[in-house]
């Protein structure tokens, strides 16, 4: 267990008189500037859309028992096709 002293926990506590101290690293330095915001990422409907029917359509091959079997030759998808791509239909 570490102890810490009171200039150290000064540091770490609000006061209650004013406004909170500048946390710094433990090498004394300020602490880094944070990034700058940044725009809300652009999210294309029709690929979560695909995404979404893909893992429907992998739930569903899942279930009837026929998601490790390619769907046109019915022959077996090898594991590491599947670790790589859950979703592949076809080997």
């Amino acid at each position: 267990m570490t102890e810490t002293s009171d200039e150290q926990h000064a540091v770490d506590t609000p006061s209650a008189d004013g406004p909170a101290p500048e946390r710094r690293a433990p090498d004394g330095s300020a602490p880094a500037a944070s990034a700058p915001p940044t725009a809300p990422e652009v999210v294309d409907l029709d690929v979560v859309e695909r995404d979404l029917s893909a893992v429907e359509v992998a739930l569903n091959r899942l279930a009837d028992g026929t998601y490790w079997n390619d769907e046109v030759t019915g022959q077996p998808i090898p594991e590491h096709v599947l670790v790589h791509d859950p979703l592949a239909r076809r080997a």
